[in-house]
């Protein structure tokens, strides 16, 4: 399996790292990659249908206000943020058969996680808090009550991906800009479901925790990306900025 790091500055492009690897698996270039980096900047990043909604413009503008690039996904789901303070995992597998496997693969992974976080020392459990951010039934949380890894899924053709946000810090910062961006939308959004992993565990560290995370996976140290991977992200990135 190829394992990936970051080395990325811009924010689009690396956003559009995972949007470039799941197209290479879907071709049969790449059979598997796992990429863990930690992000160059704050983001929000958006779901593709959230850019219809009458807010958007307003949103994207709190998001720059508050320091954070405003950055829309391939796929569906709701905003998310996150700092330099958080770790982003996309596992790409080529899979004939990908449709097929959608929810064992989220239950697969759900547990990897929360057997991570456990064994750091969290109270770490699989499923949604009320009122969390990007809601979905296979969040990690901390003791049913704060939110601490997102997952989601892409599924092409003869491929699929994976992808897990694990906050590991700045969860008040979070709080205040998904505040900000969750009104303008005038979707659901409770601050107080915002959590973080050094919050739960303080002076926990980002390679702390990307350390138990490889380890996990059974991977190695994260190589450099390569430079196809690199160029076709490039390509991509323009389809996941957000206009000023």
């Amino acid at each position: 399996m190829l394992v990936i790091g970051g080395g990325v500055d811009d924010a689009a492009v690396e956003l559009a790292v995972g949007h470039a690897l799941v197209r290479r698996v879907s071709a049969g270039e790449v059979m598997e990659a796992l990429r863990v980096y930690r992000p160059a900047s704050p983001v929000v990043v958006f779901g593709r249908r959230d850019t219809r909604l009458p807010g958007f413009g307003a949103a994207t503008q709190a998001a720059r206000a508050a320091g954070f690039v405003p950055l829309v996904r391939a796929v569906g789901g709701r905003p998310v943020a996150y700092t330099t303070e958080a770790l982003v995992v996309d596992h790409v597998r080529y899979e004939p058969l990908a449709p097929d496997g959608l929810e064992t693969r989220f239950k697969e992974y759900g547990l990897l996680y929360a057997d991570v976080l456990q064994a750091l020392g969290i109270d770490a459990r699989v499923g949604a808090v009320p009122g969390e951010y990007c809601p979905g039934p296979h969040s990690i949380n901390a003791r049913g009550v704060v939110k601490l890894v997102g997952t989601g899924q892409r599924v092409v053709r003869n491929g699929w991906l994976f992808s897990a946000l694990v906050v590991v810090g700045d969860d008040a910062r979070l709080r205040d800009v998904l505040t900000e961006v969750y009104r303008h939308l005038e979707l659901p959004f409770d601050p107080a479901s915002v959590g973080s992993l050094s919050t739960e565990v303080p002076g926990l560290t980002v390679d702390t925790v990307q350390r138990q995370l490889l380890a996990a996976y059974g991977a190695p140290s994260p190589a450099a990306l390569d430079d196809a991977t690199l160029e076709l992200a490039e390509s991509l990135a323009a389809d996941h900025r957000v206009d000023a």
